[in-house]
């Protein structure tokens, strides 16, 4: 890795954020959370960045996302504007030297995606991706049960990802419009952080797939993007599997739900009640509670609060931004953070799932 400037040697990393909607502020709040610094933020328009910047107690606001990402005064830049910009500002930011922590998808376009991760990789900066479902400490312990043998071979993968907030035909979002959102929007939007999840709690990646998809009729004949995806899987190493991807799933908020069966354990981990894993055998069934004093060293790193004490979303979102400093600070090495390699590898497999859908047909992925 290249050598980082003197400023992004200091104990606290200058960081600016670029965009100010939702997954903005969950950033922002991550960053805080490591004690650095958040010397600026960017909008819409200057003038929004100004309103954001008061309420957020930010003390500059750029007048673009272009001025933010280049700037001499900013040393780690995050990028959470809508999907079509990821890309422009995310090779500003490289070419300029600064590390980059970008939302996925990390472009609509996987030639684009692969261009990235590869100048990422010539630029000798941190490049990440915050894939944060990692950072569930009972997630991290599903994975090093498959890693050390426990779960026996990898059969079966299964599960599905839920949301209802856009269930309704007069529900909007910038998502949904395949210019600022790109192409796929169940699928880039929350399938991508399944398959992330499941590959690298397992290890298995997919490599062939089918798919179907479906699109809700919405006011006004407004062009959208798809609501829900079904997909049946093969991996690399002989497994199945099926997941199942909605938007427009009533009462279902954040739903990320997956099973591993293994030849000696099965391994269920739910999001929405991330305090413990079911791990199933002929036996008996038990549900493995979140007490680092009894979690695997990977698992008990995650877990900061002791058991009984709930960890959710955001502590996962600070868990992230804290490897990804601990990274720059050492010159680029160390940590596990998801990388943009990992993020194209979802936006190709995203292309796959499209595809397959258009001609009803099996599909590779690179």
């Amino acid at each position: 890795m290249g050598g980082m400037s003197t400023t992004a040697s200091r104990s606290s990393l200058r960081t600016a954020i670029a965009g100010v909607g939702m997954i903005g502020r969950v950033h922002l709040d991550a960053v805080r959370r490591t004690g650095a610094p958040v010397v600026g933020v960017s909008a819409s328009t200057p003038a929004r960045a100004k309103e954001a910047a008061a309420a957020l107690g930010v003390e500059r606001a750029f007048d673009s996302s272009q001025e933010l990402v280049t700037s001499d005064d900013v040393d780690v830049v995050h990028i959470c504007t809508p999907n079509d910009a990821h890309a422009e500002l995310a090779e500003l930011a490289l070419r300029a030297g600064k590390h980059v922590v970008c939302e996925k998808p990390l472009t609509t376009s996987a030639a684009t995606a692969d261009a990235l991760a590869a100048l990422a990789a010539e630029s000798g900066r941190v490049a990440a991706v915050p894939f944060v479902y990692r950072y569930h400490p009972m997630a991290a312990e599903a994975r090093e049960r498959v890693r050390d043998g426990r779960a026996g071979d990898v059969r079966l993968l299964h599960g599905h990802y839920l949301q209802d907030w856009l269930s309704l035909p007069g529900d909007t979002n910038w998502r949904v419009d395949a210019v600022a959102g790109g192409p796929s929007r169940a699928f880039a939007d929350i399938g991508s952080h399944w398959c992330d999840l499941v590959e690298w709690v397992t290890g298995h990646r997919i490599s062939e797939l089918t798919a179907v998809t479906r699109t809700l009729a919405r006011d006004g004949g407004v062009p959208a993007t798809e609501d829900a995806v079904q997909l049946l899987f093969r991996t690399d190493r002989d497994a199945t599997g099926t997941l199942t991807v909605s938007q427009i799933s009533p009462g279902r908020k954040n739903r990320l739900w997956f099973e591993v069966d293994g030849s000696a354990t099965s391994l269920a981990f739910d999001q929405e009640n991330p305090e413990t894993l079911f791990v199933g055998s002929r036996g008996e069934n038990a549900a493995v509670q979140r007490d680092p004093a009894v979690l695997s060293p990977a698992a008990a790193r995650l877990s900061v609060v002791p058991g009984g004490h709930p960890m959710g979303y955001l502590d996962c979102f600070a868990a992230f931004v804290r490897d990804v400093h601990a990274a720059v600070r050492e010159n680029g090495t160390g940590g596990a953070f998801p990388t943009f390699d990992d993020a194209a590898r979802m936006v190709r497999l995203t292309e796959a799932v499209l595809a397959s859908a258009a001609d009803r047909s099996w599909k590779e992925v690179s």
